[in-house]
Order: C-alpha cells, then sequence, then structure tokens
C-alpha cells in the first residue's frame, strides 16, 4: 500500500505500509541504533514522535515479552527501510507486524532512511506526516505545519504513572498506602521513591539489583506524601516532551531536593536542573541511539552511552552545581551534581538494555551517594 512522508519544509519521501491503512502526524527523528528496536518502540519518552530507524534491516529478531520497557508503544510511527515480516530468533514470540498492528500504531518501510536523516541532521527535527489515504504532497504539508510543536508540548500526562505501584515479574502492580500515608516497605534495600514521569521498566529493575527497593509514584506525589511514605530518598525518571512546561513537577523537586537524596535520568536529570536554577534548550536533532561518547569529568573516563532526549540542561551562572558529564560530539551536558546537598543526575541511559552498558556503575554511585547522604 503506498504511501507518502511529508515535512513541514516540503521534504517528501514515498514508500509503503506493512501496517495497513493509516495517516498519522509528529516530530519525526532518528534513531542509530543497531539493535533494540523494541526497546524503542515501547519507551514512554517517544511518546508523540514518528522514529526513523538509520539501521536499514527493522524486526529480524521478531518481539519477546522479556524486552517490553512499558506496557505498550507509545512513538507515533515507526519508519524504517525495510521491514523484516519473518523473524528469526529463538525467543521472538510475534513478528514486528503484528505487533504494530496490535497497537494501532502504522509502520512504513520502503523510505530513503539514509536520505531522511541527513536532511533531519541539516535543518533539525520537524514535524511531518504519513499518509496513505491522501497522497497530495501540499494537503500533507499543511497536516505538518498545523501540528503543535514539540517545544511548549507537556506529554508527560499520557504516560505517566496514575497511582503508585511496584514492578513484579508479572508486570506493575498497584500498591496500598496505611491511613497515615505510610508504606510497608518490605526492607530489600533502600526506600525509594521513583517519580514516573514514563519510566523504562529497566530502570525499575536495575536500581532493584544495586540496593534500592523502588516504589513508583505518579509526578503529583507531594512532598508531605513523600515524608509520609517512609521514603529515604527519591528518583525521577525519564519520560516524553518539553522539561519546562513542568512548572508543579519542578515545584515539587524544589522541595524534595531540600530533604532527600536525590538522583535522576533523562527527562528526571532536566527537571533536576530546573529545580537547582538552570534551564533546558532544544537540541537541532536530538541524541536519540546507541552510540553517542560522554566524557566523565570525574574520573577521564570515555562511555559510549545510549541516549534519548531532545532538550539539554544549561547550567550557566550557578555556583553550586557543576557539570560532571558532557558529550564529546556536543559538549552539551551530560550529567551534574550539587556541590553540598546530595543531588546527582544523568542526561543519558545507563540502564540501556539493548545498548551500551558502560554507565551501569552509575547506579552503583546513585547507591553510594544516597548511603553516604543517610549514613
Amino acid at each position: 500500500m503506498k504511501a507518502l512522508l511529508v515535512l513541514e519544509d516540503g521534504f517528501c519521501l514515498q514508500g509503503k505500509s506493512f501496517t495497513g491503512d493509516f495517516e498519522t502526524g509528529g516530530e519525526v527523528i532518528f534513531n542509530t541504533g543497531m539493535t533494540g528496536y523494541q526497546e524503542v518502540l515501547t519507551d514512554p519518552s517517544y511518546y508523540g514522535q514518528m522514529v526513523c530507524m538509520t539501521y536499514p534491516l527493522i524486526g529480524n529478531y521478531g518481539i519477546t515479552a522479556e524486552d517490553m520497557e512499558s506496557g505498550r508503544v507509545h512513538m507515533r510511527a515507526l519508519l524504517v527501510k525495510e521491514c523484516c515480516k519473518e523473524p528469526s530468533n529463538w525467543r521472538s514470540r510475534e513478528s514486528l507486524p503484528d505487533f504494530l498492528k496490535r497497537w494501532n500504531v502504522p509502520g512504513m518501510e520502503g523510505l530513503d532512511t539514509r536520505a531522511l536523516t541527513r536532511h533531519l541532521r541539516i535543518n533539525g527535527a520537524m514535524r511531518g506526516v504519513i499518509s496513505t489515504r491522501d497522497l497530495d504532497v501540499e494537503s500533507l504539508r499543511a497536516k505538518a505545519c498545523a501540528l503543535p510543536s514539540m517545544e511548549g508540548q507537556n506529554l508527560v500526562p499520557f504516560v505517566a504513572a496514575r497511582k503508585p505501584y511496584i514492578l513484579t515479574a508479572d508486570g506493575p502492580r498497584d500498591v496500598q498506602f496505611d491511613a497515615d500515608g505510610a508504606y510497608a516497605w518490605q526492607g530489600t534495600g533502600i526506600p525509594l521513591l521513583v517519580y514516573d514521569f514514563g519510566v523504562k521498566w529497566n530502570i525499575l529493575r536495575l536500581l532493584a539489583e544495586a540496593g534500592f527497593e523502588p516504589l513508583a509514584v505518579p509526578p503529583s506525589f507531594t512532598p508531605d506524601q513523600a515524608r509520609a511514605s517512609g521514603a529515604r530518598g527519591v528518583f525521577l525518571s525519564n519520560g516524553p516532551g518539553d522539561p519546562a512546561t513542568l512548572k508543579d513537577e519542578i515545584a515539587i523537586i524544589r522541595e524534595l531536593v531540600k530533604e532527600f537524596p536525590v538522583t535522576g535520568i533523562c527527562l528526571g536529570h532536566q527537571l533536576i536542573g530546573h529545580a537547582l536554577g538552570g534551564t533546558t534548550a532544544k537540541l537541532k536533532f536530538g541524541h536519540h541511539g546507541c552510540n553517542h561518547p560522554v566524557k566523565d569529568l570525574g574520573t577521564g573516563r570515555i562511555e559510549i552511552s545510549s541516549q534519548n532526549h531532545g532538550f539539554h540542561v544549561v547550567l550557566d551562572g550557578l555556583d553550586d552545581v557543576e557539570a560532571t558529564h558532557i558529550n564529546l560530539n556536543d559538549q552539551t551536558l551530560e550529567g551534574l551534581r550539587h556541590k553540598t546537598l546530595p543531588v546527582m543526575s544523568v542526561q543519558y541511559h545507563p540502564e540501556a538494555a539493548a545498548g551500551p552498558h558502560d554507565g551501569r556503575y552509575l547506579f552503583e554511585r546513585f547507591h553510594e551517594m544516597m548511603k553516604a547522604a543517610l549514613a
């Protein structure tokens, strides 16, 4: 079935659908990962975006329940050069087309993904529309221009936790609090509140492995509720959209850092930056992939990292906050810590399941910081 992709500047590519009839739009970005398409599909941080995979063949190892990063697909559409319809892998339980159809998410193949990626690198991420129904370029361009920009969008409510839960081997399980707001911690590690703005499940798994007992809570969980819960630390998760729009959440974090050791990843890092007095700015085409070099400024160690973000933190003029990591491609901030408070965060994804594991040590560093603060 013929399909067109048209960007807001009129750039057009032809392809075909591998999921049936569709028309949808969103911010068009590219991801440079050779593997990990299932993790990308189920990462809540991609909400509202159409993702072009730069590797030419996607879907060859199928889909398996063990690789889910959340309970569903969140991106607006998947754009590939070639989709493998018959996967070959002993773990596979479903093909990529069937998986996307189950979640009613369009898949488009036959695209010149090299041309699309080059266009986005030169001109920046932009809005686009794909359609099998409307094949008029000017009509689709007008629809793309009518879409909201990613800047100024608060997308967290579409993916965040609505009530507290823990992650079990069978998936999320809701929990209850006592009448006074206390939670019955099981004593498996440092009691940790995970503010879920769209958390990836592997973050929760690795926090538990590192010596925490993670309890996921909604972004609106108040400082009073945090105190009453009996938690000893706070973690802020990844998530989608423009961090500057989360005014209420930033105000909550500003109070939390006064009383708890706090750390975060990706959107959580950006929100910590805002709470400590910094700002965020939109990147030209974002960092999306598994091959971004990051330098740990404390050790001089170079890590290859997995990343997925369209905004970055700016710390200009903040005397109490220092950079801990930088991106070696564009020198943007990849990590920070407060000089006197037990607060630290990173922009990239040390929990990446399909990507490099160079940053896994950060979960131990988070644990060491919180343990020292609570001593």
